[in-house]
């Protein structure tokens, strides 16, 4: 194990020569770390690591690590303070024209007028004058104040927000020769991570074992392609670029500040002052601030990674940087679109925008008429500077009038109401990392979910199988009920052909069932080995992951996973495994009952389909299929391939290597539907909300689990199809996706079964882009995988698992589901819809109000040419109003009364016909408004 050697301080690299490390690429990369540093065994003893067994994890190392190569924690952009706040709250536009107006009037209040101008002086009035000007000033201080306070507790739950998902993101790492789950915060330089398909690197390494690795780099470079990596052709790893397929070892040699995202954070801060000096220089208020793509205004990313950064592909090849600053200015250009919610405050604000506007230059006019010609014409009185101070009086009138129109507390309102929402949704384990989404989740019309894991229990076992030309549907077979070479194939197999990181190990509390680690489908076949009496651990001490010669690892393109291992008596071993229709197809023999291989043909596939993958599939079984294929030096077998020193197969040729296999077994994995899911979806479905599965497992087995759920009916009208009939149904002749196609289809369609992620996003997009229904179709998504990411990113609302997701899949989510469970989602449709309601309640209770103070005002103007109500008494009102009606409406349990009422949808107005109704005051009086107007008017 690593350790710093007591009398051996130093370390045998500097930081200096690892970052410059980490600046070269592909073979260049290669040839500096074997021509410098002596390979990558060497680089690992400068850092006073092991390989295999990782650091010791002593606290004077770890100490001493981070005294010399710093922390994996890029500091955080500093918060505002309070100060700062109150300035950026001085800045509206109305609160300066109220202060302008305020001190005009303060200044006026203390001039007297000239002895010539008669009956315009109250003596009463001209002591007093000066207390509206200043009570309007204290009105404002108080305005600001109560918005600096709710901006700095708001800025304030969003970190804590920001620490909690930091919290939760964990990362493989070796330390004491064990694999343990280590905050990304708590890697050091000389870890020895363990990476795999679906990870969102936290620290700049190189590689020292791979398995078929390919990394998207496109968050540095701009690249979509996919760079593969490997020991000796570009070993480095960047932090923030993304594991989309394979596995394998890291060694850490860059965190932080260090790391290549850390310097381009540190050169974000140092771009962002200058371009704050800028500013200050050149005083242009539409200056594009750097700073403005990175502020923490919505927990935007999961530890600080940055975003994908665009360049030109003519320009820059695959593995090179662009340039910093392209990085930088590409920083937050991508705008998010609005939510559902945002969408209608912006339009309704708008338009109480006009109409306030219209009434307030209204009421200016017709005072200012009024007074000039009554003074002037009528009474024919001489002109005096005094006459100003009415004046003043009428602009401040007008600008009240506009102040009160617009509802200024809505903004506090949604962000109490979101706020207090998000702080309780937490312990409804909805983790939410972008603030709209909880109120858009209430707008929901359409969820497409996955099944394993959020419907089902992601507890898989094997409950029957297909060997040796037997079926085994109640007990699983003894390992010496087997053929010995069948049996031996079926333990090598599931314990080699799996990640190394799938373990079944030994609960700790008495009576409960072992803990399944890692992939849950690979558990369940690990679980099947010991249910046969035997073990995998000495199969896998024998082979360790470094002997493995090939690994073709799962994903959503090849629905399988094959490893290439040398075969014991020389040659080589393939293993497979995989959804059994596409695995099968690749099989040309299938062991028999003794053990022997049989010819396996077209014919031979049907029957088996239908007569035992069929039959578990109905009963909602997942299947696999198992199989191997064997390279032999000498004279092989009918199902052997030749296996010749001088011409050795091409590894590289993946459908070579993985076709004319031999079937060993077929196994069906039983995953229970969870036992609260069904009363979950039917609350979904009495709410107005259309629940889909989509999901990559067999039709049959898909259509099973739906009814076990109440997504589909007998009695009902719908659609279970395949990835393929999908495709067949929404595209034209040139291939093209049509709307007016998808249309036809997703009405109906229930289950989607065997798609791919590109299937997913289609549908998504399409129901979306749907114009079939009056108010639009809301959607939200669940994903866990990596390739889930663009349907993530599509929906309107997009769920990862917290437990089962992939950091790709939770980096593009708005919300993580901390227990996988779709239940969570149902209590996120509740709470979504609260704060929709509580913004109503809000708008309807101020607005109210609103309505009868300008008509007052207004009416006034017209009737007794002044306003009942003082430009001061109306900012009190509403100032009252904004702050306390925010408080009791946006702090509102939800109820399960919220889940019986359909959904908006994306286009229905915010104020609804009653709403509006009620706020006609001149044709509808109601009670409220009535009481309101007579106590104003009183």
């Amino acid at each position: 194990m690593g350790e710093v050697a007591a009398g051996q301080p130093e370390f045998g690299v500097s930081v200096k020569e690892l970052q410059e490390l980490m600046e070269q690429r592909g073979t260049d990369a290669y040839e500096i770390i074997q021509m410098h540093f002596g390979g990558a065994q060497e680089l690992c003893k400068r850092l006073y690591t092991n390989p295999t067994d990782g650091l010791s994890g002593s606290p004077t190392d770890i100490q001493h690590r981070k005294e010399v190569f710093g922390s994996n924690v890029i500091p955080p952009k500093p918060a505002k303070t309070f100060l700062q706040l109150v300035w950026e709250a001085l800045q509206d536009v109305t609160l300066i024209i109220l202060e302008i107006a305020a001190l005009i009037s303060l200044g006026l209040s203390f001039y007297s007028p000239p002895p010539n101008v008669e009956g315009v002086h109250d003596e009463g009035e001209g002591q007093a004058g000066w207390i509206e000007g200043v009570a309007i000033l204290v009105s404002v201080i108080v305005v600001v104040l109560v918005t600096a306070f709710n901006d700095y507790t708001k800025e304030k739950q969003f970190r804590g927000l920001q620490s909690r998902i930091e919290d939760e993101h964990k990362f493989a790492v070796i330390r004491g020769a064990e694999v343990i789950q280590l905050p990304v915060g708590d890697i050091l330089v000389g870890d020895i991570c363990q990476v795999k398909y679906g990870d969102l690197l936290p620290a700049d390494g190189i590689i020292i074992q791979s398995n078929d690795l390919k990394i998207d780099e496109s968050s540095l470079t701009g690249e979509s392609d996919h760079v593969k990596k490997s020991e000796s052709t570009d070993p480095l790893l960047l932090s923030g670029t993304h594991v989309m397929e394979g596995s394998g070892k890291m060694l850490t040699i860059a965190v932080g500040v260090n790391s290549q995202t850390g310097i381009i954070f540190t050169l974000l801060g140092a771009a962002s002052d200058e371009e704050k000096e800028e500013k200050k220089r050149q005083k242009k208020a539409d200056a594009a601030s750097i700073e403005e793509g990175v502020q923490l205004n919505e927990v935007h990313s999961v530890n600080h990674h940055i975003n994908p950064a665009k360049s030109d592909n003519d320009k820059k090849g695959v593995g090179e940087l662009p340039e910093k600053k392209e990085v930088l200015t590409s920083l937050g250009s991508e705008k998010k679109e609005k939510s559902v919610l945002q969408a209608k405050l912006t339009k309704l604000a708008i338009q109480i925008g006009y109409v306030g506007s219209a009434i307030s230059v209204l009421t200016v006019i017709i005072l200012i008429v009024s007074f000039s010609v009554q003074t002037f014409v009528v009474e024919e009185k001489v002109w005096s500077a005094f006459y100003i101070n009415y004046y003043v009086k009428f602009f401040i009138i007008g600008v009240t009038v506009l102040v009160v129109a617009v509802p200024e507390g809505l903004p506090l309102a949604v962000t109490l109401s979101l706020a207090y929402s998000v702080k309780k949704m937490m312990l409804d384990n909805n983790l939410v990392r972008h603030l709209d989404a909880c109120e858009t989740m209430g707008n929901a019309t359409a969820i497409c979910s996955d099944k394993t894991g959020t419907l089902t229990t992601n507890r898989m076992t094997v409950v029957q199988s297909y060997i040796a030309g037997h079926t085994f549907k109640t007990d699983p077979p003894h390992y010496d009920m087997l053929p010995p070479k069948s049996a031996e194939l079926l333990i090598s197999g599931i314990s080699l052909n799996s990640g190394y990181t799938s373990k079944i190990l030994t609960s700790g509390i008495p009576g409960d069932p072992p803990k399944q680690v890692g992939n849950k489908t690979e558990c369940a076949l690990l679980g099947f080995v010991r249910l046969l009496g035997k073990d995998y651990q000495p199969v896998r001490d024998e082979f360790t992951e470094e002997t493995l010669i090939k690994v073709f690892t799962f994903n959503s393109m090849r629905k399988s996973m094959s490893t290439v291992v040398p075969r014991p008596g020389g040659g080589l071993r393939v293993f497979s495994k995989g959804a059994s229709e596409i695995v099968l197809k690749k099989c040309s023999f299938i062991l028999g009952a003794n053990g022997k291989p049989l010819k396996y043909n077209a014919i031979d596939r049907a029957l088996t389909a239908r007569n035992i993958i069929e039959p578990m599939a109905s009963e909602g079984l997942r299947t696999l299929c198992l199989a191997y294929k064997d390279y032999v030096p000498g004279e092989p077998e009918k199902n052997e391939v030749h296996y010749g020193i001088d011409t050795p197969p091409n590894l590289d040729d993946e459908d070579a290597i993985t076709t004319g296999l031999t079937c060993i077994a077929l196994v069906g994995i039983e995953d229970p539907v969870r036992p609260e899911v069904p009363a979950a979806i039917r609350r979904c479905q009495r709410s107005g909300i259309t629940v889909r599965m989509v999901t990559g497992d067999n039709v049959n087995t898909a259509r099973s689990i739906a009814i076990k759920c109440g997504i589909i009916k007998p009695d009902s009208d719908f659609l279970v199809l395949e990835g393929k009939e999908f495709n067949y149904k929404i595209r034209d002749e040139e291939g093209e996706v049509k709307q007016e196609l998808l249309d036809k289809v997703w009405p109906k369609l229930r289950v989607l079964a065997r798609s791919s992620p590109q299937d997913k996003y289609t549908l998504v997009k399409g129901i979306i882009d749907s114009k079939l229904t009056a108010n639009r179709e809301v959607v939200a998504v669940t994903g866990d995988g990596t390739n889930d990411g663009p349907a993530l990113k599509k929906a309107d609302v997009g769920f990862a698992m917290g437990l089962a997701g992939t950091d790709v899949a939770k980096e593009a989510s708005d919300i993580i589901l901390t227990d996988d469970n779709f239940t969570s989602i149902v209590k996120a449709v509740m709470w979504g819809r609260n704060v929709y309601d509580s913004i109503a309640k809000f708008l309807q209770f101020q607005l109210t109000v609103n309505v009868v103070a300008v008509i007052v005002a207004f009416l006034g103007a017209i009737i007794i040419k002044d306003s009942p109500l003082k430009a001061v008494q109306m900012l009190w009102v509403n100032l009252i109003m904004d702050t306390l009606a925010s408080l009791a409406l946006a702090t509102e349990m939800p109820t399960s009364d919220l889940l019986k009422r359909k959904p908006y949808g994306r286009t229905k107005p915010l104020i609804s016909r009653t709403m509006t109704k009620k706020h006609s005051w001149p044709f509808c009086v109601p009670a409220d408004s009535h009481i309101h107007f007579t106590l104003l008017w009183s």
